[in-house]
């Protein structure tokens, strides 16, 4: 049995805190320090790069990062691994290696490639997309780092994948077990977003008592696949079952979560306290991968344009119909979506203009940007003086912007070439997985009984927000997004499973009534996930609705008021 590996993460996107690589390297011992870069927004910025300068394509924050952090981490013996490398691994690989050279620094590097499947989009009947990339797996990292490097940087490789290719290295893991690559799964899953699991966007923030500076979270991960989280000591934030049960439940669907190396069945993970800031992951268990790839397509959709009109005072019904039919009337060509919502903020009898006011936004796309360019914007600023009275806007409009789409696509594993580019330069092909399984729902997973002690007669309840007795963290894939939600005890999770329905969800959350809402129980997490299918249009980068990625989802639906039975409150 080997010592258990110690992950550290410095990044959970693309713009995250820069002085975490530093504050990870001398904040206490780590075996390994990752960083995840690359969101589907990241992909369609770096895509943009790229078409500027063929020699980009990578996250420059990271190099940046590395100025300071290279010199440290070699030092203290850490390995580096990161996906920086977003659309130009092996680019970001030679520029270590100049910063190295004038650092006066000699590490190993090793980059992974492959995911790239741009030039065969057509042939692989993926369309015509910017940027086309496969979500590979955990070996080309894991061969790299017992290859010796230092440093290894890949392109698209699932998030969770620069943890489990340390973890498989270290403990020597084969290709099969999948228990073992389920339970680092998870870990990575955890730390992945950074300080999401030390108390970031977690919705009982005020319960932690230091909350200024949340530390980056570490894995402690076991030769059996099982797993501690926690953070170095003296950092704020907190570790905990439920900052640790709220992060499992982001970005999520049922209860098989597919990768390229293994299904991980989250319905089988068990959450304990492991001391202060420690919590302990076990049980996991896992499958066979799918027999194909996801890959990530975003394109350039088109462009856009708004303008934010601000309505004060008296008859704001009255005053938001006419300024929208000036504009429509106004337009010289009609958008081809031309969009209005109305922001309902202002207060009776206000104390302040701000709080007598609404905001009613006007958002326009068109695959010609002179639509929703300055002929869009004219036509706004042409009714300042004829329009409704008090009339302004927030900021002045401008030319349109491009904007991106998202979409999803599936490649069989057979026809994406993984491969591992070692210190010594030599390419290694990393075989797809010679065991698969098509992935398939688990079974209906019944609600528990539920489990409240009554007198007699029903139960007495009180109106009160959803959020009282439950926990959520929502997010977004693709076009679609995802609300998870917990109980803290198990009387509570049993009546909030057979209370909070799909019927329920749409009643709370109107806007998801005409889409397809599925839910998906975990009883072990004492927990349930919403997939919202199409909720986000086209993906963030589209930015179809007022919060694109559903980041505050949940924490709309903890504000819903529902009748809860008094015994749970």
């Amino acid at each position: 049995m080997t010592e258990p590996i110690r992950i550290g993460n410095a990044s959970g996107f693309y713009g995250d805190r820069f002085s975490a690589v530093q504050e990870m390297l001398t904040g206490g011992p780590l075996d390994v320090l990752t960083g995840d870069y690359l969101a589907e927004l990241t992909m369609l910025i770096l895509g943009r790069d790229r078409l500027k300068d063929p020699a980009l394509g990578y996250a420059r924050t990271f190099l940046k990062q590395l100025e300071t952090g290279l010199g440290e981490a070699l030092d203290r013996g850490v390995k580096i691994v990161s996906n920086a490398g977003g659309l130009n691994p092996s680019g970001l690989a030679q520029a270590i290696t100049e910063l190295a050279e004038k650092l006066g620094l000699h590490p190993k590097i090793a980059y992974v490639e492959g995911d790239d499947l741009l030039g065969r989009a057509k042939e692989l009947e993926l369309g015509e997309p910017l940027t086309a990339n496969a979500y590979l797996g955990a070996w080309g990292i894991a061969e790299a780092l017992q290859a010796g490097a230092d440093v290894v940087v890949t392109g698209r490789v699932t998030d969770a994948s620069v943890i489990v290719g340390p973890a498989a290295a270290h403990h020597g893991w084969k290709r099969t077990q999948y228990d073992e690559l389920a339970g680092a799964v998870v870990a990575g899953h955890v730390i992945e977003c950074g300080c999401q699991a030390t108390g970031g966007n977690y919705a009982f923030f005020t319960e932690i008592r230091d909350f200024g500076r949340p530390g980056f979270p570490i894995a402690e991960i076991h030769a059996d696949g099982s797993s501690v989280i926690t953070k170095h000591d003296k950092t704020g934030g907190a570790v905990t079952i439920d900052t640790v049960k709220a992060q499992l439940l982001y970005e999520i669907a049922g209860a098989r979560y597919a990768g390229p190396d293994v299904t991980t069945r989250l319905d089988s993970i068990e959450l304990d306290e492991d001391g202060p800031d420690r919590v302990k992951i076990s049980g996991v268990r896992g499958e066979a991968p799918p027999p194909t790839y996801k890959v990530s397509l975003n394109s350039v959709g088109g462009f856009r344009n708004e303008v934010d009109f601000v309505l004060t005072g008296l008859q704001l019904e009255q005053k938001a119909e006419l300024v929208q039919r000036q504009l429509e009337q106004a337009l010289p060509s009609k958008p081809a979506e031309l969009r209005w919502t109305l922001a309902w903020t202002e207060k009776p009898n206000a104390e302040s203009e701000e709080e007598a006011s609404v905001f009613l936004r006007c958002a326009v796309k068109d695959p010609d940007p002179k639509v929703v360019g300055r002929a869009f914007s004219n036509a706004a600023v042409e009714l300042a003086l004829a329009s409704y009275p008090g009339f302004h806007v927030t900021a002045p409009p401008g030319d349109g912007s491009p904007y991106g789409v998202f979409r999803a696509g599936y490649v069989d594993i057979h026809e994406v070439e993984h491969v591992v580019v070692l210190p010594d330069g030599s390419r290694h092909t990393i075989e797809p997985a010679a065991q698969t399984r098509s992935l398939q729902p688990v079974d209906d997973i019944e609600a528990p009984m539920p489990l409240l002690q009554l007198s007699s007669g029903p139960p007495r309840t009180r109106e009160v927000p959803l959020g009282r007795i439950a926990g959520a963290r929502s997010g977004d894939k693709g076009g679609d997004a995802n609300v998870g939600v917990w109980a803290r005890d198990e009387k509570t999770w049993r009546w909030l499973a057979h209370t909070l329905t799909v019927e329920l969800f749409n009643t709370l959350l109107p806007e998801t009534q005409p889409l397809i809402v599925t839910r998906y129980l975990l009883p072990n997490l004492w927990a349930m996930n919403f997939v919202v299918e199409g909720l986000l249009g086209e993906g963030v980068a589209a930015q179809a609705r007022f919060d694109p990625q559903a980041k505050a989802l949940g924490e709309w639906l903890r504000s819903r008021y529902v009748d809860v039975p008094e015994v749970l409150l």
